[in-house]
């Protein structure tokens, strides 16, 4: 391969970063007014518990300065501040963050993943929680993840995997018919939520984020499955200086 035909693979593969960007900003301005609303339809309200759960394993102390990644409406950094921390709310969708300060006053701050305004090894604790898959990349982003972590900061992510073998088809049947119908019905985003319904379902499984954390440079690399495996909890930390 030539270096024209090298810059030009990699001009085509910016572009296409970009696009998807784009498209994936928009589905969450589109869905902003209702998406707490909808997560509680398409779950039944489950997903409050396995937030509550994460919330409590990510164990805010006092002191830490917290990021709450691609944190949307704030729901998981509501659970996590208190008076003796900081706890920022960081997304790319604007609008997401607006209707989240409705009921919260964090601070907030547009960016992406892939592109955190912070100074290295900065942060103590790391949470993204149903955003991670949505990220333009999935390395680069991991690999900013990790860079804003402190030496010995934690890392836990939140986000839908693979259930099990006897609870899949009923899951599929839920996600493919239910859910683009309560799309168009509460959110009157029916192709919004269409696109979250194939992002989870080309999201890597338990296994492969396992594989991709640890290969982001995080130690002591867990999960664990919530709901038969419908959603998993992912956590791992930055090495220590000695190590």
């Amino acid at each position: 391969m030539t270096k024209n035909q090298i810059d030009k693979s990699f001009g085509n593969q910016q572009v296409e970063s970009q696009e998807r960007r784009q498209r994936i900003r928009e589905v969450f301005d589109k869905v902003a007014p209702r998406y707490d609303l909808m997560n509680d339809a398409m779950s039944f309200g489950i997903h409050r518990l396995w937030k509550r759960r994460f919330a409590r394993m990510a164990d805010a102390g006092a002191g830490q300065v917290i990021v709450d990644l691609a944190g949307g409406t704030g729901d998981i950094a509501i659970r996590l501040a208190r008076p003796d921390n900081c706890v920022l709310v960081v997304d790319p969708s604007v609008a997401m963050m607006h209707a989240g300060q409705q009921r919260h006053r964090l601070p907030c701050i547009a960016a992406p993943a892939e592109q955190m305004p912070f100074p290295d090894q900065s942060v103590d604790t790391l949470t993204i929680a149903f955003g991670i898959r949505n990220v333009t990349e999935m390395e680069p982003a991991l690999a900013e993840m990790v860079r804003v972590l402190k030496p010995g900061g934690r890392c836990l992510i939140l986000e839908f995997s693979k259930p099990q073998w006897w609870l899949k088809p009923f899951y599929d049947w839920h996600s493919f018919w239910v859910i683009p119908r309560l799309g168009a019905w509460i959110a009157r985003q029916p192709a919004a939520y269409q696109y979250l319904v194939e992002s989870i379902r080309k999201f890597p499984d338990q296994q492969e984020m396992k594989s991709l954390l640890e290969k982001a440079g995080l130690l002591d690399v867990r999960y664990k499955n919530l709901s038969f495996g419908i959603a998993c909890i992912h956590t791992g930390r930055k090495p220590a200086e000695n190590q």
